[in-house]
């Protein structure tokens, strides 16, 4: 774990932040503001960011690498609620904001970098710049969208629907998401999966 101001990658990260959806259009004054509360942190493949049920919250910017986004019912049956890669983030805002624990899991899928601070800090932060807050809010709102959206997905559409879905909108995590996550997302088995997407291959 490191500041930004002592990484020896630190040009490429501030770079790297402001290509992130949430933060690209934040004025500079805001930007390095926001940059001395934040926290530079390596995961290994399959680490855990965040616990299902924990109270210790934070907000996360992908620098590098892929997150997932998980619920485990008692019996450890896992379903994936959704992807995220570099540019993109992750949150526990929601829970923060209704008081509750983290209804979900937030786990790595590859290596991953990512920049970090606590959700109180956070909050504070966008409590000072409201164009900010509200570019977060609507993100967090379309990621509950999204969610809510893929659950009804597994219901709705056949095995080729779902992939042709998941590529239509996520064709640039299509090779980089391992096979048995990727199924395990799309409620398929890893034998399907790889049939489908060698009809897909064979009908470009």
């Amino acid at each position: 774990m490191s500041s930004i101001a002592i990484h020896p990658q630190r040009n490429t990260i501030r770079l790297q932040l402001k290509q992130n959806l949430i933060l690209r259009e934040m004025p500079a004054s805001a930007f390095e503001e926001l940059e001395r509360e934040l926290e530079i942190t390596e995961f290994r493949k399959g680490e855990p960011l965040v616990r299902q049920g924990a109270t210790g919250m934070e907000q996360f910017f992908i620098l590098d690498g892929i997150l997932k986004r998980v619920v485990n019912n008692p019996q450890g049956k896992e379903m994936i609620l959704r992807f995220a890669a570099e540019t993109d983030m992750d949150t526990s805002y929601a829970a923060w904001r209704l008081k509750t624990p983290i209804p979900y899991s937030i786990v790595t899928v590859t290596r991953a970098r990512v920049a970090k601070l606590s959700m109180p800090h956070w909050v504070e932060f966008l409590d000072r710049h409201d164009q900010v807050k509200l570019r977060f809010e609507y993100e967090v709102m379309r990621l509950m969208s999204e969610v809510m959206a893929h659950t009804i997905t597994l219901h709705l559409l056949d095995a080729p629907g779902r992939l042709a879905r998941f590529i239509r909108k996520h064709q640039d995590l299509l090779d980089r998401i391992p096979k048995k996550e990727l199924a395990s997302y799309l409620n398929l088995t890893p034998e399907t999966l790889s049939r489908l997407k060698q009809r897909v291959g064979g009908s470009r």
